[in-house]
């Protein structure tokens, strides 16, 4: 009987990482294949009806984000193979979305060429980010556990991001001004930069040697 509890709790937290890495490529097909009308008409209802699926289905992997860390913070379920594969899990939801919608809205006329233009640098700017920090990580992990958790600023970016991602698909639904789209893309890229410099800050002691 408490084999089976703990076989219940110890594997929850990560059964539904597995879960939200494996909707990833399911919310990609969604978007991707999602008919486009054209833009500044009357949307049609297929459109309407797959945007708002990709936005459920998106918010639902992002869900199991939030639920399968306070499990695991609750119960004192982290594992290494959690620590893993978690932040590898919003890594590729987030690089999955922003690649898929950009193919999705790529060559439509009605969408600003800006627009296009922004969501590459943003892209750029994520992965950047993302590559930078986790070298970071790997490079102090093995050193005395030095290796920093993520912060406020951290999550906050990983907030912005999934809001943008929502707002892209559901904005047009609402009005094609594109305004809330812009100004939550600027937004993510904003704390995207602003949480990778904290970063860096924070690591500066040890890269500088001056932790030893």
């Amino acid at each position: 009987m408490e084999k089976k509890k703990i076989f219940r709790k110890e594997n929850v937290p990560n059964i539904l990482t597995v879960i939200r890495a494996l909707l990833v490529p399911v919310f990609m097909v969604v978007i991707i294949f999602t008919p486009r009308g054209a833009y500044g008409e009357k949307m049609e209802l297929c459109e309407i009806i797959m945007r708002l699926v990709g936005a459920a289905l998106f918010g639902l992997i992002s869900l199991t984000d939030m639920i399968d860390g306070k499990m695991a913070r609750k119960y004192n379920l982290v594992s290494d193979f959690g620590k893993f594969l978690d932040p590898l899990a919003d890594k590729i939801l987030v690089f999955g979305a922003m690649i898929s919608l950009i193919t999705f809205m790529g060559g439509d006329e009605g969408i600003p060429y800006i627009f296009e233009i922004c969501m590459v640098f943003a892209i750029f700017i994520f992965f950047t980010r993302e590559i930078a920090v986790t070298s970071l990580r790997l490079l102090f992990s093995n050193k005395g556990g030095h290796a920093l958790a993520a912060n406020f600023a951290g999550k906050m970016k990983t907030v912005f991001q999934m809001v943008f991602i929502l707002v892209a698909l559901i904005e047009p639904i609402l009005w094609d001004l594109w305004i809330l789209t812009f100004a939550s893309m600027f937004a993510m890229a904003a704390m995207t930069v602003i949480s990778g410099i904290i970063y860096f800050k924070e690591y500066i002691p040890l890269i500088m040697g001056k932790s030893e």
